[in-house]
């Protein structure tokens, strides 16, 4: 089990690195070509589209980065694409460029969790600052995901049974109050909790609690 989740994980950061891409969304295509020489420039890998449309049509990614996208789209707009994207759980962070875009605009972007909202013409530093912030980002939020499947994973290898033990445990009940919640002996109760144990890799409770709050369990509930 400890091999299998190393070489995950080896596989899951070898995809992120191989994966990092900056999204430059924009009907203008000196634009396209301004900002795509700017950001190769330092380093980053870039796909260029001219519509949201165009965008959407391309594979789901996976991998870490973030969208450059303009608000003053021709057909879906970029509010639009956004919408689209949040439906679609993208987990990208958004960072809108635009030549018209008002404080509604931004008010409404920033609600729905774009992270910044530059004016054109765009400083170039100011935007390479805007992209390092939005991929730091989206590298944690990738880490986040990575973490909740394999708690989920791990948890999975548990029976109906383990698993509502288990939440009795994680909950700070005792064995034998559990027993007495399901009405089953309490030496049951203990040989459910040594599978448990074996079965999770954990030595402590304490270990099973950040195995479910990694798995995105509500310990607060019953």
């Amino acid at each position: 089990m400890a091999a299998q989740h190393f070489l995950f994980n080896l596989i899951y950061l070898t995809m992120t690195k191989n994966n990092e891409i900056i999204f430059l969304i924009d009907d203008d295509a000196l634009v396209r070509r301004g900002l795509s020489l700017l950001l190769k420039s330092a380093d980053y890998d870039v796909e260029t589209f001219s519509s949201s449309e165009a965008f959407l049509n391309r594979e789901p990614f996976v991998g870490t980065g973030c969208i450059l996208l303009d608000i003053n789209l021709g057909g879906k707009s970029g509010l639009e694409l956004q919408d689209d994207l949040i439906d679609k759980k993208y987990g990208l962070p958004i960072i809108f460029i635009t030549v018209k875009g008002g404080v509604p605009e931004s008010v409404r972007a920033f609600r729905k969790g774009a992270i910044n909202f530059l004016q054109k013409p765009v400083d170039g530093q100011r935007l390479l600052d805007a992209v390092e912030e939005a991929v730091s980002r989206s590298r944690e939020i990738n880490r986040k995901y990575s973490e909740l499947s394999d708690a989920q994973k791990t948890l999975s290898n548990l029976t109906e049974r383990e698993f509502e033990i288990f939440r009795y445990v994680i909950s700070g009940m005792p064995s034998k109050q559990i027993a007495q919640e399901l009405n089953i002996a309490e030496q049951t109760v203990k040989l459910h909790r040594s599978n448990i144990v074996k079965k999770l890799g954990v030595k402590s409770v304490a270990q099973m609690v950040q195995i479910a709050e990694k798995a995105g369990i509500n310990l607060s509930s019953d």
